[in-house]
């Protein structure tokens, strides 16, 4: 485990797909003032890259490479790469099946896991993912477990994309969810899971603003100074 206790403070907020989580990081960062790391961006944008150059998502190798290499940037809320603004396609729900399949691989984990360490830095980091409190910051003094039942997640994702003009149909996108929720549990590679240490926040009946003044409020209670 690294020690990263004399850097700066990392709120983890971790939890499956749809649950909010990244919508909360990134209010619970502006209301800190803090930077606010999207791990899932980045497997998105691995899984972006092979789809679109048409890799095979089987080679684990050569995925892990595209992620070594990738160069890509976050500005203004935007995901770049080159100068390519990004954000709507890692959106989609092809890249996003993608992204949680080769997530599983030991690999590309490792290729992104220093990349992601590197986020942290003054005056402090909200991170969110799927293991964010278990793996990649283990010594965050705050660690959030965000759930929602599957049926308020499909029905929330369901809202984004109509209202992004796209098609869905709410019972195979509430199935798609089932179905990616057990891959990201079982995977023998950082499993979604709660730490130990995590505080459960289940956000299936708070709108969001609920729930970062929840998140805002167990961080408050903690009583931590940041000083570095």
């Amino acid at each position: 485990m690294v020690n990263q206790t004399s850097q700066a403070p990392v709120i983890a907020i971790d939890g499956p797909t749809a649950s909010g989580k990244g919508t909360v990081a990134h209010r619970v960062a502006d209301a800190l003032g803090w930077h606010v790391l999207d791990s899932g961006a980045l497997y998105r944008i691995v899984a972006l890259i092979v789809q679109e150059s048409g890799t095979d998502p089987e080679d684990k190798g050569t995925v892990a490479a595209i992620a070594a290499s990738m160069e890509v940037r976050f500005s203004a809320g935007a995901v770049l790469m080159g100068e390519r603004d990004i954000s709507a396609d890692i959106r989609q729900e092809s890249v996003g099946n993608l992204a949680s399949r080769i997530a599983a691989y030991p690999l590309l984990r490792e290729a992104l896991l220093q990349r992601q360490r590197a986020f942290r830095r003054s005056p402090g980091l909200v991170a969110d993912g799927r293991d964010m409190g278990t793996v990649v910051f283990p010594d965050a003094p705050l660690k959030i477990f965000l759930e929602a039942s599957v049926q308020a997640r499909a029905e929330r994702r369901c809202k984004q994309l109509m209202e992004k003009g796209i098609s869905v149909n709410l019972e195979s996108l509430a199935e798609d969810m089932r179905l990616r929720d057990e891959r990201d549990r079982m995977r023998s590679v950082a499993p979604l899971a709660a730490a130990p240490d995590a505080r459960v926040v289940d956000s299936s009946t708070l709108t969001i603003e609920e729930t970062v003044a929840a998140v805002l409020d167990l961080w408050s209670g903690l009583g931590i100074r940041n000083d570095s």
